[in-house]
């Protein structure tokens, strides 16, 4: 009697709790978007029955009442364990692997339209393609299974290099070549405030600069500069090894300015011998050029944080991670085993790295921001690096280090590399997407044989699954339809760029991205803009002329399988005039007045006038080596006073004058220049601005439907009316 009474009782709260976790677990966006995904497939069937293409009733609810469960599954999953973790991992990844085989099964076999020779050959080059970028997708998810997440290890290797127990000879590279000098300068204090004794810096000038030596004896540290620039960045490292003699060596690009606690989080991994490289998180302390040109700095993250974030990871599972060729630290002594740098490449980093891990050593990747970059400032600037980056990698097939025959490589390395190096060719098959509305419509090729049925049954589980669980499986770095924006932005260069490349592979050496850059006006780069305008063109006739022939006397000539299909072009082509405008959008360069960067920052001050011993609370919300902003309850305070601020973070003191003020109902705020700083001020301003790696925090990329809500807010109104406005 007893035990019944407990029993019965417990049973109850167990089942209750199983189902208010399920609930509370559930927020209202992944309600509205369950939601819409049951009431789409409604409406697509009941548009398609109307338009009387094809009769479903709820006889055959089997057709899509499994897209419906698994939409529902998945998102039940993500929502109780809203990170990636083993358990849910696992399941996620077996469902998208699963779902994935069964789309090629009905791709291969059921929609492949062989009606006459124009036909086929379309039909099977989508295919091809499909197939192709299909096997990397594969890929990535099995090697997403299992990641590593190497800041454990490293606390734990970190202690004995702390308690001084190991410490190896590090020598610092900082590579320059035209950058200007107040980018060098906070660079080299960046590497001076290096909480570790054994410590080299060396400036390698490769632009023999007078000004840059007056840098360095300034403050103190070596200079190392060369007669002539042969192989570019690689032959810059590579002299500077000829004169050094440290056990290990970090390497920072001239704007990459690390925290002070980089070799603590990093030398530690160097007690294993096997170990040759590690390489950091690539982080940036200024906007993407892409966020700040559509006015969505607070939305969206960085372009390469879905690299550093979720590809790195998986490619570290088998130690095929990517030298970014900054923020990275290797073992001298192997690096001169494989005698240096790689210098037949524009992608020197990422072929040293391959060249070691062939000698049997591992180059690992740690996922910790522990130093900012400057991301670049135009969208110029952006797509002349992404170029860049495109042929240093396709420069594989001409070069002994190729990842695919070099020999000391496993299968699945070779398999990992060939994928990335896949990647820089998506463009092109992203441009025929862009054109297929346009070849169906005016040239009437069909390129596939589809029905509501098998569409319903196999290909909208496959694509709403796959761009529901992006975003969660990338770690919320990017969203599917942002990336597609990338893509479409840039897919004219890039892919005139894969031709160009594997034509003439060595036609175009190594280009720095400009740096320190400022305008005052919006710039609209009609170079870059002119062939998505073509795009744009040519989707707005296709969408225009179906709807002509669909409405017109003209319908009759057109196949009845291409009129039934044509709800579905309209989509298409609706969808790529979105995409392209915003695109279009992309290409005017937002105003960018100062060349310093301010630093949105919550730092407490205390604020000093020079004749009184009062001081006045406030909170510094940005920051900048020459000045800042300070929010203040209330002030007394008058234009161009000098006053003194103390940070209480580090108890750094300095002088300031203020340069503006702007009062509003509840505070004010103050803007202050900081004009005669010392070197010691100035060391302790960079470690204040750049010095904590904990102040990096990881942003989170909106989600799909809160993307295509952005898009077309920004479709109505673009920065650059906005601004004006």
């Amino acid at each position: 009697m007893f035990r019944s009474v407990n029993r019965h009782p417990h049973q109850t709260d167990q089942k209750k709790s199983i189902l208010q976790l399920l609930l509370s677990n559930l927020s209202q966006p992944s309600i509205i978007f369950i939601l819409l995904a049951i009431v789409g497939f409604l409406i697509a069937i009941a548009l398609f029955d109307c338009l009387g293409e094809v009769n479903i009733g709820l006889d055959k609810i089997y057709l899509y009442l499994p897209t419906i469960l698994l939409v529902i599954l998945t998102q039940i999953i993500m929502k109780l364990s809203p990170h990636p973790k083993s358990w849910s991992r696992g399941l996620i990844i077996t469902i998208l692997i699963a779902l994935t085989l069964r789309y090629l099964y009905w791709r291969s076999l059921s929609t492949l339209n062989l009606s006459n020779l124009t036909n086929s050959i379309f039909s099977l080059l989508l295919l091809g393609i499909e197939l192709i970028f299909t096997f990397g997708t594969l890929l990535q998810l099995y090697l997403t299974l299992n990641v590593k997440n190497r800041s454990h290890q490293a606390a734990e290797l970190s202690r004995d290099v702390i308690n001084h127990q190991f410490l190896p000879s590090v020598a610092i590279l900082i590579t320059t070549y035209n950058e200007p000098v107040f980018i060098l300068r906070r660079t080299i204090l960046g590497c001076q405030n290096i909480n570790y004794p054994h410590k080299n810096i060396y400036l390698l000038d490769d632009g023999g600069r007078k000004e840059m030596k007056q840098l360095t004896e300034e403050l103190g540290c070596h200079y190392i500069t060369r007669e002539n620039n042969d192989y570019a960045k690689a032959g810059n490292l590579n002299n500077a090894l000829n004169q050094i003699h440290e056990d290990l060596i970090a390497v920072f690009d001239a704007d990459f300015i690390p925290s002070i606690n980089f070799l603590n989080r990093t030398v530690g991994f160097f007690q294993s011998s096997t170990i040759a490289l590690v390489q950091t998180n690539q982080n940036f302390y200024n906007i993407d050029p892409v966020a700040r040109n559509l006015g969505l700095e607070q939305e969206l993250t960085d372009e390469v944080e879905i690299f550093s974030r979720h590809y790195q990871l998986i490619r570290d599972s088998i130690e095929t991670m990517v030298c970014y060729g900054s923020s990275f630290i290797v073992r001298k002594g192997y690096l001169d085993e494989i005698d240096g740098f790689v210098t037949e490449s524009v992608s020197e980093d990422y072929y040293t790295g391959i060249k070691l891990s062939a000698k049997g050593y591992k180059c690992i990747y740690l996922d910790e921001k522990l130093s900012a970059g400057l991301a670049p400032e135009n969208i110029s600037g952006r797509l002349s690096q992404r170029l860049r980056w495109s042929r240093g990698t396709l420069q594989a097939f001409f070069i002994d280090a190729n990842p695919l025959t070099i020999p000391g490589l496993t299968l699945i390395q070779r398999l990992a590399h060939f994928e990335g190096i896949l990647q820089w060719f998506g463009e092109i098959p992203r441009i025929l997407f862009l054109l297929f509305p346009l070849l169906i419509t005016c040239f009437g090729i069909i390129p596939l044989k589809l029905t509501l049925v098998g569409w319903l049954t196999y290909g909208l589980p496959y694509y709403l699954l796959t761009w529901q669980t992006y975003r969660w499986i990338n770690r919320y770095s990017r969203s599917a339809i942002i990336s597609d924006l990338y893509s479409v932005s840039q897919c004219i260069p890039l892919a005139t760029n894969v031709f160009k490349v594997l034509s003439r592979p060595f036609s175009e050496g190594f280009k720095v991205t400009p740096k320190g850059l400022s305008q005052k006006h919006f710039i609209f780069n009609e170079k870059l803009a002119f062939p998505l305008f073509i795009l744009l063109a040519l989707n707005c006739i296709s969408l225009i002329y179906s709807i002509f022939l669909v409405f017109s006397d003209h319908s009759s000539i057109l196949e009845p399988q291409l009129l039934g299909g044509f709800q579905l072009i309209w989509l298409f082509n609706l969808y790529n005039i979105l995409i392209l405008i915003i695109s279009l959008y992309m290409m005017v360069d937002a105003p960018k007045s100062d060349i310093y960067h301010w630093l949105m920052v919550r730092k407490k001050v205390k604020i000093f006038e020079l004749d009184s011993y009062s001081d006045t609370e406030g909170v510094m919300t940005k920051l900048s080596e020459i000045g800042g902003e300070i929010k203040l309850n209330n002030h007394q305070f008058s234009l161009n006073q000098r006053i003194k601020i103390k940070f209480l973070e580090n108890d750094l003191i300095i002088a300031a004058v203020i340069t503006d003020i702007n009062s509003y109902q509840s505070d004010s705020q103050l803007i202050v220049t900081f004009p005669d700083l010392s070197l010691l001020e100035e060391r302790k301003l960079i470690a204040l601005l750049y010095g904590n790696s904990d102040q990096w925090k990881p942003k989170k990329t909106p989600g799909e439907l809160k993307s295509i809500w952005l898009m077309l807010k920004v479709l109505v109104r673009p920065h650059f009316l906005r601004k004006s406005q």
